[in-house]
């Protein structure tokens, strides 16, 4: 599988690291009424069969942050971009 990285171009997945599901949004407080929230945000992952976006870093290159679109099935990469808009 290769990445087209947005800064160095295309580059072998070696250079990159999984970080996770680009999906996934953090609970907004910390009180007691949103323990379960929690407990969802840091132990339970949904496993999708298809197109899914994900988190990825370049650290054996220029250490960008990358959310890849990545069909789960084939492995194709369909779409990559900078993870927060501005870099």
């Amino acid at each position: 599988m290769r990445i087209t990285c947005p800064y160095c171009g295309e580059r072998a997945l070696d250079e990159f690291t999984y970080r996770g599901d680009a999906t996934v949004k953090r609970p907004d407080s910390l009180d007691e009424n949103t323990a379960e929230a929690w407990v969802d945000y840091v132990y339970l992952r949904d496993n999708p069969a298809g197109p899914h976006k994900e988190l990825w870093h370049h650290g054996a290159g220029c250490h960008a942050w990358l959310e890849v679109t990545r069909d789960t099935v084939t492995h194709e990469i369909l779409d990559v971009a900078f993870a927060r808009k501005g870099c």
